[in-house]
């Protein structure tokens, strides 16, 4: 629940879609992005609530990106300053803003791809899941090899 209400605070505020004090949105709120918001909020919660094994981190950077991406994908086109110092604001309207949902779109099955796994190895330890690399050779198996007369 906490870590839910993380995200939620993480990509709300800063894009003003949750309406606070603290930031001014210089554009509006798009149809999309709150539901953006809620399934981000939703799939990162799953995430931490699916039970791990003891010393697993794996799958951490990639949702930490994930919702780094959601961030900038619901966020107003005007007020993130890399874009307009790289675009300018003409560029941030006209090429930054439509490729937001798309950028919203990846985020979401970035992050619905690491509940899937997280979910998939929720039994495993780090012996459990480990691939075998060290593959036994034909003569471990007992298969001798074919003569060559």
């Amino acid at each position: 629940m906490g870590a839910a209400a993380l995200s939620a605070l993480a990509v709300g505020v800063p894009t003003d879609v949750l309406d606070t004090p603290f930031f001014t949105r210089m554009t509006p709120v798009r149809w999309w992005e709150i539901p953006v918001l809620a399934l981000t909020v939703a799939l990162t919660g799953l995430w931490v609530a699916i039970p791990r094994p003891a010393g697993d981190l794996r799958g951490r950077g990639g949702i930490v990106g994930s919702v780094t991406a959601a961030v900038l994908a619901v966020g107003c086109p005007v007020c993130n300053k890399v874009v307009v110092g790289l675009l300018g604001i003409s560029g941030a309207l006209g090429i930054w803003a439509p490729v937001q949902p798309a950028l919203a779109a990846l985020s979401l099955a970035a992050l619905a791809a690491a509940v899937v796994v997280r979910w998939r190895r929720r039994g495993c330890g780090p012996e459990d899941c480990a691939v075998d690399v060290t593959a036994k050779t034909s003569s471990d198996a007992g298969i001798t090899p074919a003569s060559g007369s």
